[in-house]
């Protein structure tokens, strides 16, 4: 894959996807979306419980609950891209 990004997530994602065909590239993307939503809700959800009855304890929790409907998009779209390549359920 060509990298069209010279710095940044798009430059780490190029290299990710470096040499690898749709199939694989699907199921690669797929799954780096997965594990990085799962820690962004890990650490919303702990930041949340950790800033009860704060100002930003709000910004916190609605993090926590986008990211949680993100997290069973992610695993969907892992799963199916797992499939493209013959794959089981995880990476």
């Amino acid at each position: 894959m060509s990298s069209t990004h010279s710095s940044g997530p798009d430059a780490l994602i190029d290299t990710l996807l470096e040499g690898l065909g749709p199939e694989d590239s699907a199921k690669a993307l797929a799954t780096l979306v997965n594990r990085a939503v799962a820690r962004l809700h890990s650490l919303s959800r702990a930041e949340a419980t950790a800033r009860k009855d704060q100002p930003d304890w709000a910004v916190w929790a609605q993090l926590q609950n986008a990211s949680r409907s993100l997290v069973l998009q992610a695993s969907t779209c892992r799963d199916l891209a797992a499939r493209l390549v013959g794959g089981g359920r995880r990476q």
